[in-house]
């Protein structure tokens, strides 16, 4: 709020000085409402600082320090989850928690050991469970778990389904969602393409666009609705595709390495190589260079997370873009959720937020937010 502040009283510092010359009376009148708008932001700088103030308070006043968070993550070694947990526990411990009271455990992408996990949490006695569910499709049977065990529950990152949302509010649960809409990203990844128009894309001009799509993990819904909207974005600007390859890749580098590989290998004609993270799209570009192909040039890339060195890829021209999936935003979301729960404020039983399109003319900004 401080920088914004500054950034608009710069603003309009600048334009005061520019009608010095349009004449005293206007000059004088743009001044009054130049000053006026400024007072405004201050204004609302200070309510917004006070508000925050009180938020804190309210979280300190909840004596946070005994209570007991139980962070189930599907998988460690995901880069994208990384990022999530390690701020995740960086922000409750500023909101009070103890550090020695959050539990943050890896599911090895099992769901049986994380069903496992979940059980020991709820025999310690946890006060909230947040859970980054392995499989999307085993949400019901989490719910009943934990719910069964009078322990308020926050799903992060991957979406149960509607069905499953509709019954934790019919039954009045203390169940939340907090994560980005997946048909968003791979909105943004497909309009990333169209941005560049169809002419530079289609490089054989045959009138289609050939595509390769590597997915993550088919069961979960942020690759299902990434997979699809992508190409839909594709259809809706009125260009035509081919579906070249469309292959597995889980969300590892390594695997999406060999894919595209043999993908590239198969289908040299191919134009643009969707990835469903940037894990994969990393992978991807190992194996366009190793194919001799130049990214930008004679084929394109893009995925989703806005990982670090993806950031730099698209600054560097070697990834085409990719999408900012907000771990900072939706880390804070998810552990605000649960200190509603625990000091009984409640909440919605989904929590938003939105997803950022990334290419060469924002990726430093967002890299720049992330340090």
């Amino acid at each position: 709020m401080k920088k914004k502040l500054v950034s608009l009283l710069t603003v309009s510092a600048m334009t005061m000085s520019m009608l010095v010359g349009c004449g005293q009376g206007a000059a004088e009148t743009a001044t009054t409402e130049v000053a006026e708008t400024a007072t405004e932001v201050a204004e609302t700088a200070t309510q917004a600082a006070e508000t925050a103030t009180e938020a804190a308070e309210t979280a300190g006043s909840a004596d946070l320090a005994d209570k007991k968070v139980g962070v189930c993550i599907y998988q460690f070694a995901d880069n994208f989850m990384t990022l999530f947990r390690t701020e995740l526990e960086n922000y409750l411990i500023s909101q009070g928690f103890s550090k020695d009271n959050i539990t943050i455990v890896d599911g090895a992408n099992d769901q049986a050991t994380q069903t496992n996990q979940i059980q020991n949490f709820i025999t310690q006695g946890v006060d909230v469970l947040i859970i980054n569910p392995v499989n999307s499709s085993s949400a019901a049977t989490i719910t009943d778990l934990v719910v069964g065990a009078d322990i308020p529950l926050v799903y992060i990152n991957r979406e149960p389904d509607a069905d499953e949302e509709a019954r934790w509010q019919s039954n009045s649960w203390n169940v939340t969602y907090v994560g980005c809409d997946a048909r968003q990203s791979g909105t943004m990844q497909g309009e990333i393409i169209v941005d560049l128009g169809q002419d530079k894309v289609d490089l054989n001009g045959d009138g289609k666009i050939q595509y390769i799509m590597i997915e993550g993990d088919p069961e979960n819904v942020d690759a299902q609705y990434r997979t699809e909207f992508s190409v839909k974005a594709l259809e809706d600007a009125g260009w035509t595709v081919d579906c070249l390859d469309d292959q597995v890749g889980n969300w590892d580098q390594a695997t999406a390495q060999q894919l595209v590989a043999n993908s590239l290998s198969a289908h040299p004609e191919t134009e643009v190589v969707f990835c469903n993270n940037d894990a994969m799209a990393l992978g991807a570009l190992q194996s366009i260079e190793a194919a001799g192909r130049k990214v930008g040039e004679d084929i394109y890339l893009v995925g989703v997370d806005a990982l670090t060195e993806a950031l730099e890829d698209v600054l560097a021209g070697t990834m085409t873009g990719t999408v900012f999936n907000d771990h900072i935003a939706q880390s804070h979301g998810a552990a605000d959720a649960a200190i509603n729960y625990i000091t009984g404020a409640g909440n919605e039983y989904y929590i938003g937020c939105d997803y950022v399109k990334v290419t060469t003319e924002n990726a430093q900004s967002v890299l720049d937010s992330l340090k």
